[in-house]
């Protein structure tokens, strides 16, 4: 599908009532905040796991303090700040909050229950961070955050995943009535939450900024990125976004020329094409970094404000040729120190990293504006066993295994792993809060 600038949702109704949140709140949150967030991470630090998202929690040893003003407990929060980024996986026996059947908003392809999958125990883990306890997902606590509020998806198909996740945890309390649908493969859609007043959209944009993908039709195998120019057809919604979660990262791995305006910048893996051929990292931080200087610009002196997560990069974990049995065989997950963070993973993560810190720091004179990493990569990293594998399509191995079949090594079962992406997005938010 080629990518316009033309917005899908621009002639839909849109019934939000927006909430405005005081100035004062978030000049104070900031400035509690500033310890933990500004500071500098050398460029040579990237291949290392940098801590980035923390939230608070308790424990006993400040249970003795009954703080009486919301600057207290800032500051006892800062000081309990948690890392969530690095850690465990332990087993769980509760599950998840919803299964197979349970939810109707799951994709086919990543729905490995009602597919056959046979081993269930990749549903009963829990990620435990070294430093504190990960809260369990509430959703009423969700909802309630977000009431009359709108809470967009904008990236690729991993945004869809998560997207998708949040939509069946959120199911568990109160059903999401899908409003909006156009695209090929349902690629913008808006759903919204009654009971709340909340609505949830999914924006799709493997690139955030304006791309064109290539198309079968064009007989043109590489896409074209516009490094300085943001993908409108997100971006013109931005006025009516509350939340936005920005997730990509695999497509900049394929073939693609780079412009600035209408002057090629080079390009990558352009076979036959008479381009300097240039690495994705670098057009992978020009684009985040296009894009939250828009967002910077056209919110960050709203007097309603907006929160910018950026989930950052998700690991593959392909084992061989995509196409033969077993391109994903664990059925459990690595236990600590056994796979490290290091290669292509540390470095689209710390990308992502030091573009938000970046960004944090040039924004921090507008108390409206919020920005934090969503910080899944190790996490996921650490779970092989949590891929559809052959199990993207129904019974695999019905007619017993053939010379070929395809696997998914790259998206998430549902339920999976990627529901601790919304436990933790959900902690993030009620910090938000404070």
């Amino acid at each position: 599908m080629g990518s316009t600038t033309t917005n899908p949702f621009k002639h839909q109704p849109h019934s939000l009532t927006k909430k405005l949140l005081p100035w004062t709140l978030y000049a104070l949150l900031l400035i509690s905040l500033l310890p933990l967030y500004f500071f500098t991470i050398p460029t040579f630090q990237l291949h290392q796991h940098t801590p980035i998202i923390t939230t608070t929690t308790t424990s006993s040893s400040s249970s003795s303090s009954s703080p009486t003003s919301k600057e207290e407990k800032r500051a006892i929060n800062a000081q309990m700040a948690c890392d969530y980024s690095n850690g465990k996986w332990v087993p769980d026996k509760v599950g998840p909050l919803y299964n197979g059947t349970s939810c109707g908003t799951i994709k086919d392809g990543q729905n490995c229950m009602s597919h056959g999958r046979p081993d269930l125990g990749y549903l009963y883990w829990k990620w435990k961070p070294n430093q504190c306890k990960l809260p369990r997902f509430f959703p009423e606590t969700f909802l309630q955050i977000l009431r009359n509020k709108h809470l967009a998806f904008v990236g690729d198909s991993m945004a869809r995943n998560q997207l998708e996740s949040l939509l069946c945890m959120l199911s568990s309390a109160s059903p999401p009535k899908l409003v909006y649908t156009n695209g090929d493969d349902i690629k913008f859609r808006r759903w919204h939450f009654h009971s709340h007043n909340v609505t949830v959209s999914i924006y799709w944009s493997p690139f955030l900024v304006k791309g064109i993908e290539k198309t079968e039709s064009e007989s043109v195998n590489y896409n074209r990125l516009y490094l300085d120019s943001v993908d409108e057809r997100w971006a013109s919604d931005m006025d009516r976004m509350d939340i936005i979660v920005l997730s990509v990262g695999h497509w900049f791995l394929h073939p693609a020329v780079y412009y600035n305006g209408e002057s090629v910048l080079g390009c990558h893996y352009c076979t036959g094409l008479n381009y300097t051929e240039v690495g994705f990292y670098d057009v992978f931080r020009k684009a985040f970094n296009t894009t939250l200087n828009a967002i910077i610009e056209r919110r960050g002196s709203s007097s309603n404000g907006i929160g910018v997560i950026v989930t950052t990069f998700s690991p593959h974990h392909f084992e061989g040729e995509w196409d033969k049995f077993g391109a994903c065989p664990k059925t459990q997950p690595y236990m600590e120190g056994e796979k490290e963070l290091e290669g292509m993973d540390a470095e689209m993560r710390g990308v992502e990293v030091v573009e938000v810190r970046a960004a944090k720091e040039k924004a921090k004179n507008f108390g409206g504006l919020r920005l934090d990493v969503l910080d899944v990569t190790k996490l996921s990293l650490m779970r092989p066993d949590g891929h559809p594998g052959p199990y993207m399509y129904a019974n695999p191995f019905a007619n017993g295994i053939g010379e070929r079949v395809q696997n998914d090594c790259v998206h998430w079962c549902l339920p999976g792993p990627v529901d601790t992406w919304n436990e933790i997005m959900l902690d993030v938010m009620k910090r938000w809060e404070v």
